[in-house]
């Protein structure tokens, strides 16, 4: 299985969700960040049903990079709880999982 992953969470606003994306890139914790948007969510939250427009960031990048990129978002998120998921990539091209691999920080392990 392989190391990659896609993380995706959601934002309030252009603003939030441009920032984050920045923030994972310049930091090399993603490759890339995609933003997209608006979108219309409806969800259950504190006992209610809730509909809001929300922004999607798809990040592309190394599962052992998730607990940086999840406090990375959690500093600068504007929920308390957002949304931050990660599926790990099965296949790919081989090509562009090299190019990822070359945009992120150096593994912390001697595996990579």
């Amino acid at each position: 299985m392989s190391d990659y992953i896609q993380i995706v969470t959601t934002t309030p606003d252009n603003e939030s969700a441009r920032r984050i994306a920045r923030l994972l890139v310049e930091r090399r914790l993603a490759a890339c960040v995609q933003v997209s948007g608006p979108m219309e969510s409806t969800y259950w939250w504190q006992g209610q049903v809730e509909t809001a427009a929300e922004w999607r960031l798809l990040a592309k990048s190394r599962l052992d990079l998730f607990p940086a990129i999840e406090a990375a978002i959690r500093e600068v998120h504007p929920h308390t709880m957002p949304e931050l998921l990660a599926t790990r990539v099965d296949v790919g091209q081989q090509g562009y999982l090299d190019w990822i691999e070359a945009e992120l920080i150096a593994r912390t392990d001697d595996t990579g």
